[in-house]
């Protein structure tokens, strides 16, 4: 398992330092936030593409995925009735799998919260716009072999899709190799019913499980709140899990960087620990 940081934590340094910070501090790789790459990512150039994948393999470090997807462009939505808007959003989807394949990243992870609520009275129809949007970015997905994975978060942030099992069914209602889901530690704790590990546990053998999110419920990084990470790492062990995971706290305290280095260094002593 690979562990990546989520690159907006350090947004503020230059993309050639967010790589070499991440190296440093222990990290596998970058998860990249595309609106940290440009006001509208998927304009940016195949030299430009080049170069970030450059800088990143020079640092030797990954980028392992991309998330945050629907924050740039502007006006972007999967459940909304404009047509013209939601056109809009699946050109979107469809080009960052491009720019994913681009950079190296096997995963985008779309969660997106305010890009997905669902209007009061057009639930039934909202759900079915969003799957439409999906199913359209998993085909291609499939065609530029990258992974493309649907976030449950939590109702604190959304109204649509909260519960791995909300995700899951979405995935298999399109039954594309390229669709999956995710467990983000955070909403999980927020929103499911069953403990994380347990959670893992659950849907590890399933094989939906795409990718993991590491923090708290508290908003911050592993080890900076009350979730204990040891269950979750000895899940995910005991479950032969080899994907990816990225650390992703949305409060940074005292900074990003020392928030980067706090949580990693909590991982990686946790899983010195674990049983061979």
């Amino acid at each position: 398992m690979r562990i990546a940081l989520c690159n907006e934590v350090i947004a503020e340094l230059p993309f050639e330092r967010q790589c070499a910070l991440a190296r440093e501090l222990g990290y596998d790789g970058l998860e990249v936030a595309p609106y940290t790459l440009a006001e509208d990512p998927t304009r940016l150039t195949q030299t430009e593409r080049a170069g970030l994948r450059r800088t990143a393999a020079e640092a030797g470090i990954a980028i392992a995925g991309l998330h945050y997807l629907m924050r740039a462009p502007a006006g972007l939505s999967i459940t909304t009735r404009d047509d013209a808007a939601r056109a809009r959003t699946v050109e979107v989807m469809r080009a960052l799998c491009g720019l994913a394949a681009d950079l190296g990243a096997g995963v985008l992870v779309h969660g997106s919260p305010d890009q997905r609520q669902l209007e009061a009275g057009d639930e039934a129809d909202g759900r079915r716009r969003a799957a439409a949007c999906f199913a359209a970015a998993a085909a291609e997905a499939e065609t530029v072999g990258v992974t493309y994975c649907v976030e449950a978060l939590s109702p604190h942030q959304t109204n649509f899709i909260n519960t791995v099992e909300e995700a899951a069914g979405i995935v298999r209602e399109i039954c594309s190799p390229a669709l999956t889901t995710m467990i983000d530690c955070s909403a999980a704790g927020l929103a499911e019913a069953e403990p994380v590990p347990d959670l893992i546990r659950r849907w590890l053998p399933t094989g939906l499980i795409g990718h993991i999110h590491f923090n708290d419920p508290n908003r911050r990084g592993p080890g900076d709140g009350a979730l204990a990470f040891a269950p979750i790492l000895a899940a995910l062990k005991d479950g032969g899990y080899a994907g990816d995971a990225a650390v992703e706290p949305f409060v940074y305290e005292p900074d990003g960087p020392g928030c980067a280095a706090r949580n990693i260094a909590h991982l990686r002593a946790i899983l010195a620990r674990l049983p061979a």
